[in-house]
């Protein structure tokens, strides 16, 4: 027999559902949304991050795409900023919003500048209250927390939410990179498993090619530190973006993928 918490999920669910099949426009081109740090959108001269070049990987012709990331913030401040709010705005039926965090998360939330992006690890409803100097009241929460407020409220507005893990940073240790194992990247992967919703483990996709590149080959993706690629490392791992994407048969995104894009071997 189903718990009351149980049969008022599934009655959401069907709610959610009816909704989206009503009030779908397939008129509208559809929109893909990218929202990320400055891994996902870089415009220094000299790098790229991997959701400025997407569009080189769809046929535009049928979808459009929309790179609303920003460089620096994290999942706290994409909503706290108000750039969450935007995508709302004009997130429709039919769209997909690939969402990709956990570069700027790590420091401890507080009110100095380096606590301001800093979230509470893990996926919990855990909380902390924090009041700036002009007397704002502000409660910060985990990393879990604020994926699922992106994807509740995309999938709200009948849009494809897609959880994708954090590119690997240039570390490495006994010839292997770093992977957000046991982080970030675990963590991306259990909420999208909690929700239901499409993950692409794009950590463990560029980090296989890295291992395999050697960290000689790699050093040349990374211009100035060990996190931010060169367009080189940009469309690399675009395309490893494009691989986990096409590991779901069933995502309707893939449908409007190029054949083959021209960077690929």
């Amino acid at each position: 027999m189903l718990s009351s918490k149980t049969f008022k999920f599934l009655l959401l669910g069907v709610l959610l559902l009816g909704g989206c099949l009503a009030g779908k426009t397939p008129a509208l081109k559809p929109t893909l949304y990218i929202i990320g740090d400055s891994t996902v959108r870089n415009t220094n001269a000299g790098y790229g991050g991997w959701g400025c070049y997407m569009a080189e990987l769809f046929d535009t012709t049928r979808l459009n795409v929309s790179n609303q990331a920003m460089a620096g913030r994290s999942t706290r401040t994409f909503i706290k900023e108000g750039r969450w709010d935007k995508v709302l705005s004009t997130l429709k039926p039919g769209d997909f919003v690939m969402m990709q965090f956990g570069h700027n998360e790590g420091s401890q939330p507080d009110t100095t500048k380096a606590g301001y992006r800093g979230v509470l690890r893990g996926i919990g409803e855990e909380t902390k209250e924090l009041t700036w100097p002009n007397g704002t009241q502000e409660t910060v929460h985990t990393y879990g927390w604020y994926l699922r407020k992106f994807i509740n409220e995309a999938k709200a507005k009948c849009a494809t939410p897609i959880i994708i893990s954090m590119i690997p940073r240039n570390q490495w240790q006994e010839g292997k990179v770093l992977r957000a194992s046991d982080t970030f990247g675990k963590w991306a992967a259990e909420v999208a498993q909690a929700e239901s919703v499409y993950f692409i483990d794009l950590n463990n996709i560029t980090a296989d090619k890295y291992d395999k590149m050697g960290p000689e080959k790699v050093k040349a993706y990374f211009p100035g530190d060990h996190t931010h690629t060169n367009p080189a490392g940009a469309r690399e791992n675009a395309a490893s973006v494009v691989e986990g994407l096409k590991q779901h048969k069933k995502i309707a995104l893939n449908k409007y993928l190029v054949p083959k894009h021209k960077y690929e071997d």
